[in-house]
This record gives C-alpha cells, sequence and structure tokens, in this order.
C-alpha cells in the first residue's frame, strides 16, 4: 500500500498514511474548505500534497525541518520516478512530468508551509521563490515602484514552462465525434463546450435553474467562483431540450441539469470520471482521438479569436482571471502568415521595381 492516500469521507478530502505530518496536511484542507475553495480544488491539493508526502516519507522530510535545497530535490524526485498518485510507477521514456504540473504541485506545497507558518507549526516558509537570475520575472513597478514598500515574493515558478498556443481540432474530427454520440445528453454536453466554451467541470455544474431556454443563455459559475452569462446557439438548446423531453428521469430531482441515464445511479449528476469514460468511449468509436473537452473548448475561443471578436467579450465568455490567457487565443495560422507574407513581399517588390524604373 503507498505510503499516503487521499480519501473523500463526510468531512471532505483527507490524507492517510505513515506521513509524519499527514495531520498538518489534513488541517489544510480543512482550512481551504473553510476559506470556500471549490471541492475539485480541494481535491486537487490533496492528490498534490500526496505526491509531496510520498516524497517526505521515501526521504525522511518533515515539515518542520525541511530547508530549501528540500524542495529542489523534490523537483528532481519527480522527474526520477514519474509517480502518480495512484502509487503506479511510469517508465521516463513513457511519461515525464510536465513543468506545468511540477509547478502546480510546488505552489500547493508553498501553501502547505504558508499554513504551517500561520499556524504555528515552523517559524518560517522555506519553500523557494523564483528569482530573477531564472528568467522568472515579476510585475513591472512603474516609475515611481522604488518608493512603494516592497512585499516578499511568494508565488511563481521555480520550473520554466513553455508557452503553447490553445489546441484546438479540426472541423473533421468534431464532426466525427459528434456523429458518434447517440444520446441528446451527450450531444448537448459537447455542444456546450464547442459553442459555449464551458469547462468540463462548468457543465456538470451547470443547474437546471441556470439555463434560460426562452433567452438561449447560460448562468455559469467557473474557477474561484466567478460568475458570467454565456448566450449559446440554438443547436445546442435544441438537444437540450430534447435531454430534458425525452431523457431525463420522470420526475428526477436533482438540481444539475445533466444527470447518469442508467443503472444504479441514474437520475444522480455526472461525475468527473463518467464524463471522461463518455469522451473516452466515443473518441476510440469515432476515430476522432485528439477530442478532449478542453479542446472543444479552446476551439470556441480560437475560432472566435479567428473572427476578430473583442478580447474584452472573448475574455468574458471564457471566465478567464486574467487578460493573458485570452490573448493566447490569438494568433494566426500558417495560411493567414502566408497570405499575410505574400502582400507584403508583393508590396515590397512593386516598390523596389518602382525605384529601379525610375533610375
Amino acid at each position: 500500500m503507498p505510503a499516503v492516500v487521499a480519501r473523500r469521507g463526510s468531512e471532505g478530502w483527507r490524507l492517510e498514511g505513515t506521513w509524519r505530518d499527514v495531520e498538518v496536511a489534513n488541517r489544510f484542507l480543512a482550512h481551504l474548505v473553510t476559506r470556500a475553495f471549490s471541492p475539485a480544488t480541494v481535491r486537487a491539493y490533496a492528490y498534490d500534497l500526496v505526491n509531496f508526502g510520498r516524497f517526505c516519507v521515501e526521504r525522511d522530510v518533515g515539515i518542520v525541518d525541511a530547508v530549501p535545497t528540500d524542495f529542489f530535490d523534490y523537483l528532481d524526485w519527480q522527474q526520477q520516478a514519474g509517480r502518480t498518485p495512484g502509487g503506479k510507477v511510469v517508465r521516463l521514456d513513457r511519461r515525464r512530468v510536465a513543468p506545468a504540473t511540477m509547478n502546480r504541485r510546488i505552489a500547493a506545497v508553498r501553501g502547505l508551509f504558508e499554513f504551517a507558518t500561520v499556524s504555528g507549526v515552523r517559524a518560517d516558509n522555506p519553500v523557494p521563490a523564483p528569482r530573477r537570475s531564472m528568467g522568472l520575472r515579476g510585475r513591472g513597478r512603474g516609475l515611481l515602484g522604488h518608493l512603494a514598500p516592497r512585499r516578499p515574493r511568494r508565488g511563481g515558478r521555480l520550473v520554466k514552462q513553455p508557452r503553447r498556443l490553445p489546441e484546438s481540432l479540426a472541423l473533421g474530427e468534431v464532426r466525427a465525434f459528434l456523429a458518434d454520440l447517440s444520446t441528446h445528453r451527450d450531444r448537448a454536453i459537447a455542444l456546450v463546450m464547442l459553442l459555449g466554451g464551458l469547462r468540463a467541470a462548468e457543465v456538470r455544474g451547470l443547474r437546471l435553474a441556470d439555463v434560460d431556454l426562452g433567452l438561449r443563455r447560460l448562468r455559469v459559475v467557473g474557477k474561484g467562483g466567478r460568475e458570467r452569462v454565456v448566450p449559446v446557439d440554438r443547436a445546442f438548446f435544441a438537444e437540450l431540450a430534447a435531454y430534458l423531453r425525452e431523457e431525463r428521469p420522470a420526475g428526477c430531482r436533482t438540481p444539475e441539469c445533466f444527470v447518469v441515464l442508467r443503472g444504479p445511479t441514474t437520475g444522480q449528476a455526472m461525475t468527473e470520471a463518467g464524463l471522461r469514460r463518455t469522451f473516452r468511449t466515443h473518441r476510440a468509436r469515432s476515430g476522432a482521438t485528439r477530442v478532449r473537452p478542453h479542446r472543444l473548448r479552446h476551439t470556441f475561443g480560437t475560432e472566435l479569436a479567428a473572427a476578430g471578436i473583442d478580447l474584452l467579450v472573448l475574455r468574458e465568455l471564457m471566465g478567464h482571471a486574467s487578460p493573458e490567457t485570452t490573448a493566447g487565443y490569438v494568433h494566426l495560422s500558417f495560411g493567414a502568415l502566408a497570405v499575410e507574407y505574400a502582400k507584403a513581399s508583393a508590396a515590397v517588390r512593386a516598390a523596389a521595381t518602382g525605384r529601379a524604373g525610375g533610375r
């Protein structure tokens, strides 16, 4: 049995195992619940702390005696072991831990040590902050920034992350996937991601009370509890109406819109595992192997950006906290680059020819 595991009980997510600091970690998770962090966020913290707890058990590191170099050892340990939360060991040449995953885990660990500092478990937070020499600069302070009081930097990324463009899908892939879906419910779920830009968790959390069939819009609760109103194309609402009329169990009192349609959990809200299973099944059957919930959302954002939508509007529709995230959708395809290059080169050639002819 792994040294540390995460389990969900009546009191929420808790860690169990031989890690000597498991109780401090559980108090931290309870603290996140008190601060109204979403269940998905608390779950993510729990599994990231499982990973850190296993490192601590293996290397005999404790919260009280941890030093900054332990966290660089932790980064190395993740790459060497290739461990997953379930304890499965994966060969390095098959799967390496992504920089984003490592930074997310360090952020969770930094939060744990902040909590330990505030609650008096230890005197300081030993988790290193990124330095400018690593190429990770803080935000500009302005011309008079030197007059403002300096605050210690606690966030940031220890591992440099490549900046990647959002992955969108080709029209043929989307059509093949949609054609394989056999229920109005599943088609409505895929369409609200593709035509409304909803995240998977937002789709699962969508309530019947949040749906306005008359005005064709949804009230969506996104990350951090931020609410937004999203208009969605009529194709989605046609599938949704058919699902509610023909497939949703009669008398179902579940507040969530999308529920299980068969089996012992019929009428209960769809789970994360259930949604993943649905996508996995239809990816395999349709041959559209690249289709994922978040890529449907990325396709929505990319197509709107390519159509010239105002970035402030796109940011609101996508529910982004940072404008930099929205700006990532503004990128030119190779075809668009080729067209613009041809125009520019033609203008340069004409200008050069004109000057040569006038001599």
